[in-house]
Parts: C-alpha cells; sequence; structure tokens
C-alpha cells in the first residue's frame, strides 16, 4: 500500500439513491434520520442522491436505494443499467416495491386518464402498467412502507454495509397493537381493518386511534387475505369497500391484489 493510500484511509462504501414513479416521501424518511443521518454519511460515500447533494460519482455503488414504481419505457430500460452497476439493489417504500398509489392504473384505461389530464396526449410515452422494481430486475431486499420506517432503513443500511442479514420484523401490525396494548379495533369496534395481513413498521399509527389498518406497509409474510375477507363479509361490509381496501398504497402487491380481484368478482351481479 503506498503512503498516499494510507493518508487517505480506507475506502467507504458507495450509497446511491435512485427515483422513479413516487412522491419522494421515502428519500425523505432517509433525509428525517437528522442525527442518525451524519452517522451514515460518515460511513459510506453517497456517490449519487440528487434529492441530498449535487455531486455524483459513476458506479459501481455498494449499496442502491432505489424509491418508486415502473411506469415509462425509459425508466424500464433505466433499472437494468442500475442494476448492473449495483452490487446490493433494495427497494424502498410502497411504489418500489408494490406498484404503488399509481397500480390504480393497471385496473383501468390508462388512456382515458391521460386524455382527460394532458392537452396534448400524443406527447405521452408512458406504459399500461405502474410495476414493482421486483418485476423487471432482482431485487436483494424490499422494504415495506408509505412511507418507509427510517429506523428500519437504517438498521437496513447497517446490515448490508456490514454483510449481515437486515433485522426487520416480519410480523404484523397485530403485534404492534399489542405491545402497545391497543385494544384490537374490530374485535372492540367493528371496524374494518387489515392489521392481520399487513407487514408491521409503524407502530400501529391508525388502531392506536380507533381507526383500521389501511394496509400502508404492505401483505406480512404468508397473509391470509381469505380471512380477513370473510371476517371483512361478517361484519357487513360490501364487496366493493373490500376492494378499495386493498387497493391502496399496495394495490399492485400480488397478495392484495388478488384478494381484490377476489372481493371484485363477490359482487353481486
Amino acid at each position: 500500500m503506498s503512503k498516499s493510500q494510507k493518508a487517505e484511509g480506507p475506502k467507504r462504501p458507495k450509497l446511491a439513491v435512485f427515483k422513479f414513479a413516487s412522491c419522494d416521501g421515502c428519500q425523505l424518511s432517509l433525509l428525517d434520520c437528522e442525527d442518525e443521518l451524519l452517522d451514515v454519511t460518515g460511513a459510506v460515500e453517497l456517490a449519487y442522491f440528487p434529492e441530498a447533494t449535487r455531486a455524483t460519482l459513476a458506479g459501481p455503488y455498494d449499496l442502491t436505494l432505489v424509491e418508486g414504481s415502473i411506469t415509462t419505457p425509459h425508466d424500464a430500460e433505466r433499472i437494468h443499467a442500475i442494476r448492473r452497476q449495483s452490487k446490493y439493489l433494495v427497494t424502498i417504500g410502497a411504489c418500489a416495491t408494490a406498484g404503488g398509489i399509481q397500480s390504480l392504473r393497471n385496473y383501468a384505461n390508462v388512456n382515458s386518464f391521460i386524455d382527460i389530464v394532458y392537452a396534448h396526449p400524443e406527447y405521452i410515452d408512458t406504459l399500461r402498467t405502474s410495476t414493482p422494481i421486483s418485476d423487471h430486475v432482482p431485487v436483494d431486499f424490499e422494504l415495506n412502507g408509505c412511507p418507509i420506517n427510517k429506523y428500519q432503513l437504517l438498521e437496513l443500511i447497517s446490515a448490508l454495509l456490514n454483510g449481515r442479514k437486515p433485522n426487520i420484523v416480519p410480523h404484523s401490525v397485530c403485534m404492534e397493537c399489542k405491545r402497545r396494548g391497543t385494544v384490537c379495533v374490530m374485535v372492540s369496534h367493528g371496524v374494518a381493518c387489515l392489521g392481520p395481513v399487513t407487514h408491521a413498521g409503524c407502530n400501529a399509527l391508525c388502531p392506536s386511534y380507533s381507526r383500521g389498518c389501511f394496509g400502508c406497509y404492505g401483505p406480512k409474510e404468508t397473509p391470509n387475505t381469505n380471512s380477513i375477507s370473510a371476517r371483512f363479509e361478517a361484519l357487513g361490509l360490501p364487496p366493493e369497500e373490500t376492494v378499495r381496501l386493498f387497493r391502496s398504497f399496495n394495490a399492485g402487491a400480488t397478495e392484495f391484489h388478488n384478494a381484490s380481484l377476489a372481493a371484485e368478482h363477490s359482487k353481486p351481479k
């Protein structure tokens, strides 16, 4: 090792953050880490992160975070280029992991929306669907949330850069309700709640205000959507309301998508 290399110290891993179709909320979760962010920037080199810095460094990158879904032909090509220059590629947030709220376009004719919104629809080049990053390239880890939990993100970055498995809990929102002593809103008040089938991460925010979970963190591991749909029916919830619950922030997630289709097909003809 040369004297100049010793003076520079050990090379820091490169962190890149890329955005596709999204609201920037998950990137802001990283910036919202404030004091913790100083530790992150001290441990890594922010090679590409337009939300935080104008400086850009070429790849390859040790860790790449991707926010947003694929909605245009250009983005469908761009994500492959990003994958090729990333050692670890992690998708963050509902848009990147499940297509986001914009995946509602998947259930309609997107051209009808374009005609309504744009004065010159002929200039718009878009895909018929909004799809998660994993539909296009291999993904090393998916971090759920709308937006993501900043502490889960910090744990994820720390784990991957130190060569260990991220300690992200796989259980449902119901476990968070029990831990904070929140009475089940579905049992006590008959409120429709997606908590039993939704990934934990929000600390049961909505149930703590006597509201049902809206599924912001997407489906948990092996969610029993058939059972929860049957429970909604027993509560007197119309099929169209069950469809609406499953088609929100994570409408494109496979489990929620299939559950919404099942509820839709159960509607009276």
